[in-house]
This record gives C-alpha cells, sequence and structure tokens, in this order.
C-alpha cells in the first residue's frame, strides 16, 4: 500500500510527536510504499523568519533519519522541493467551494479565537489535498480527531473527477493506534503553542530538570495517589517497560512514593528511549552535505510520481498542449 504524511517544521519535535505519530510512521515503512515530507509549505503560516525556517526543516529531516525513517525504504523529502505541489493545489482551489473552506477547523478555530486568519491559512485544505493526491495515496496516517482533514481532501478529489473524469484516486484513513494523550510539563496536552513540551533531543542535563518542572498536587510520600490523573505518571506509563508501571501504579495507590521519585526516574527513561538516536542525530547534523544528498535524492523520486499525477490533471482539465 502506498502511504503517505507529512510533519510541519514549526519547531524541535518533542515526545508527543513521536508517540502519537512518528513511532507509527517507522513501523509502516516496513511494509508499505511509503511518502514522508517536511511540510515547509505549511510552516509558512506561522513561521515568519527565513533563517528560523530553514534551521528547522533541517532539523526536521535530520531528526526523521534519525529517529528510524529511513530513506533507502521510504521516499522522504521536502514539499517545496516538489515543484507540481503548488501547481495542483491551484488546479484543486478552482473547484473548491469557499463554503468548505470556510468550515475547516484550523480556519475557524482562529476566527473564533479573533486571531487574524490569512489566506495561506483559509487555502490550507487546497494545498494539503494536493500534498496527498500528488502521490496517488492509498492510506493517510491520522488521528481519530483528524479524520476531517482527509475528508476535505477526498471531497475535492471527488468534486475534480466529477467536473474533468476520473483523475484522482480517492484516499481512505489510516487510523494510527490510540496513544493516550501525552501529557506537557504543565498537565496540558503537549504542544509547541503551549510551550510546554520535552524535546526528543534535549540535552540530558535539560531533560532532567523539565522533568523536575511537571506540576503535581501537594499530596505528601505517604498518602496515597491517583495514578489516572497525574501527570507525571502519565508520561512514565508511556515509556516505562510494563512490571515497573505495575509496580509504581501499586506504589501510587498504596501510598510510600514521591513525585520527586517518578520524575528522576522519568527522565532517565526518556533519556534512554532516545540514546541510539541521539548519537545518530549527532553524526547526521555533523555532515550538512549528506542530508543534502539525501534531501536531493528524495525529492527525485518524489517528483518522479508527481509529475505522472500532475500531467493526468493538467490534461484533465485542459492547460498545457494538447
Amino acid at each position: 500500500m502506498r502511504i503517505l504524511s507529512g510533519i510541519q517544521p514549526s519547531g524541535p519535535l518533542h515526545i508527543g510527536n513521536y508517540l502519537g505519530a512518528i513511532r507509527q510512521y517507522i513501523a509502516l515503512q516496513r511494509e508499505n510504499e511509503a511518502f514522508y515530507f517536511v511540510a515547509d509549505y505549511h510552516a509558512l503560516t506561522s513561521v515568519r523568519d527565513a533563517e528560523t525556517l530553514r534551521r528547522y526543516v533541517f532539523d526536521v529531516f535530520v531528526d526523521l533519519v534519525a529517529l528510524g525513517l529511513d530513506p533507502d525504504r521510504a521516499v522522504l523529502f521536502v514539499q517545496s522541493d516538489v515543484p507540481q505541489t503548488t501547481e495542483l493545489a491551484w488546479l484543486l482551489s478552482t473547484v473548491t467551494p469557499m463554503s468548505w473552506l470556510e468550515k475547516c477547523v484550523s480556519y475557524k478555530d482562529k476566527v473564533q479565537q479573533g486571531i487574524p486568519a490569512d489566506h495561506g491559512l483559509f487555502a490550507y485544505p487546497a494545498l494539503q489535498a494536493a500534498d496527498i493526491l500528488l502521490y496517488d495515496a492509498q492510506l493517510v496516517p491520522v488521528g481519530q480527531d483528524q479524520k476531517q482533514h482527509l475528508e476535505i481532501t477526498r471531497d475535492i478529489a471527488e468534486r475534480y473527477n466529477h467536473v474533468y473524469g476520473n483523475t484522482f484516486r480517492l484516499p481512505e484513513p489510516y487510523i494510527l493506534p490510540s496513544v493516550a494523550v501525552v501529557p506537557g510539563l504543565d498537565g496540558r496536552k503537549m504542544s509547541k503553542s503551549y510551550a510546554n513540551t520535552i524535546e526528543i533531543f534535549d540535552p540530558p542535563a535539560t531533560i532532567r530538570k523539565k522533568c523536575k518542572r511537571i506540576v503535581t498536587d501537594s499530596t505528601p510520600v505517604e498518602a496515597p495517589k491517583n495514578p489516572d490523573t497525574c501527570p507525571v505518571y502519565r508520561l512514565f506509563a508511556l515509556f516505562a517497560a510494563a512490571p515497573e508501571r505495575a509496580e509504581v501504579e501499586r506504589r501510587y495507590r498504596e501510598g510510600g512514593i514521591g513525585y520527586g521519585e517518578v520524575k528522576t526516574r522519568l527522565a532517565e527513561l526518556i533519556i534512554d528511549c532516545f540514546v541510539e538516536a541521539r548519537v545518530r542525530r549527532d553524526e547526521l547534523a555533523a555532515n550538512p552535505d549528506r542530508i543534502a544528498e539525501l534531501r536531493r535524492a528524495g525529492a527525485e523520486r518524489a517528483a518522479a510520481t508527481a509529475a505522472a499525477v500532475l500531467e493526468k490533471a493538467r490534461a484533465a482539465c485542459g492547460v498545457g498542449p494538447r
């Protein structure tokens, strides 16, 4: 099966990104034809400094390879390196009703919050549809709460097919295995927008400091505690092996364990989880020419597929020579 997904380079990747998506992408590349891209065009709606964006793109590309996305198995590329992307987005936008764009969650949320929404955010679904349709993707990994993003891509593809004849394959959602919400340092969902993240490649000392900052109540060591509502335990449970998880849960419920002990252990589990990836990342980051080579090769492979799909879409609507 052909699978496609993208990641915005809007800042360093954090452990929520890994647990919620990247870990599954690595598994999916083994048995499928996978296309994964760094979505720098999409990041332009929030990152407005050129050097910052370039650094984020480089870092995310390096992070993905270090974590296990294999450029020999999967097609790993940067969105803007494939020029067919923006042309297909325009073709799709000509058949996309305004009312569909107005209903999209990301646009509505900004408007309701009183935040100015630019055309890039408003037209985001057309660009997203181009990202998916350009590679003839059969499956798109999404969380249960992200199905709307794929539904509008299917709607746009169906409308284009209706207007111009059968042109695009309709992608299906691949619902990622449910992962408990990854809590951030303040107890809310881990998110860059909340500034409450633990980055995957934070230095070990920084990870230890951040774990100590995770919010807790004032329950004393000897008193029972509820692991289900404790962000420290919920994070710990995502990294600990089953026997250790069960033992710490028992001590929570019976009393006799302090939050500080669990925070200390959590930090070491996070550091250990990514120790090999950290070594690979340091090696990759020290060799930017190698990264540039991987990026060029990925773009060439992606563009070969994209060019064929775009030509079909151009022919269907009458753009270009007969």
